[in-house]
């Protein structure tokens, strides 16, 4: 089992371990041809809250497609002022300690600090040492550039090049964090791409990929009726049928 690198106080730790997250379903997840508008329609037949847009959570790079459990970070707005702290000499960021956690296939998952930044080219270059897929930040990142450039994905609220070194405190690590309003568990299944970000808790993860596959099934059936020229009037009909009963 890993250890604590020290930095943070011993009960800021939450999880060492992550539950593990079947390979089958992260490979189920993956080859959706949808990945978040299948899944999100899915949460939406089962009741299962945790779909942020794209216009919210933003992607540094469009092409990026992520499947993996949540690895947590939450940070707060440091209350002393910045003089003082760059005086210091000490950052209150620790998301290496997330770092120093994480397994491949991991996405660390940062409730953060808006308008300045959380992560920066050095935390990620760490991350994707580690194995990680990329990073979901409800605030700012900055360094974008070099984070697509190694293949390291990041959504964020906003990007900018302001540090959070002086001006944010990582708090806790693997613990339930808030994003956009959702709440997350370490462990949680994660999707990411172009269109926006899932959540979905670990225990409804079958669940949820059963119906996405159903989804995706009707999906490729119906495109083959437009393409052989059904008339618009059987397509509505097939259209307003209800989803199947949960």
């Amino acid at each position: 089992m890993k250890k604590p690198l020290g930095i943070l106080p011993a009960d800021a730790i939450g999880r060492l371990e992550l539950p593990i997250i079947p390979p089958d379903i992260i490979a189920g997840f993956r080859a959706l041809p949808d990945l978040t508008g299948m899944s999100s329609d899915a949460m939406d037949e089962l009741g299962v809250v945790g779909v942020m847009p794209a216009s919210v959570l933003k992607p540094i790079d469009p092409e990026a497609r992520l499947v993996g459990r949540a690895l947590t970070v939450m940070n707060v707005a440091a209350t002393g002022g910045v003089p003082e702290a760059v005086a210091g000499g000490v950052s209150g960021m620790a998301e290496i300690e997330a770092h120093n956690l994480a397994e491949p296939g991991d996405i660390l998952v940062l409730q953060g600090v808006n308008e300045v930044s959380n992560m920066g080219g050095m935390s990620a270059t760490i991350g994707h040492r580690q194995g990680e897929l990329g990073a979901i930040v409800d605030g700012a990142v900055r360094d974008v550039d070099h984070s697509r450039s190694i293949g390291y994905a990041i959504w964020s609220r906003s990007v900018s090049p302001i540090t959070g070194k002086w001006r944010v405190k990582t708090v806790a690590v693997n613990k339930l964090v808030t994003i956009c309003g959702v709440a997350i568990n370490p462990g949680d299944l994660v999707l990411a791409d172009e269109t926006g970000v899932c959540f979905i808790p670990r225990e409804r993860a079958t669940e949820v990929l059963q119906r996405a596959r159903r989804i995706a099934e009707n999906e490729v059936a119906r495109q083959a009726k437009i393409d052989a020229g059904v008339p618009i009037s059987e397509l509505a009909a097939q259209a307003k049928r209800p989803p199947s009963p949960r």
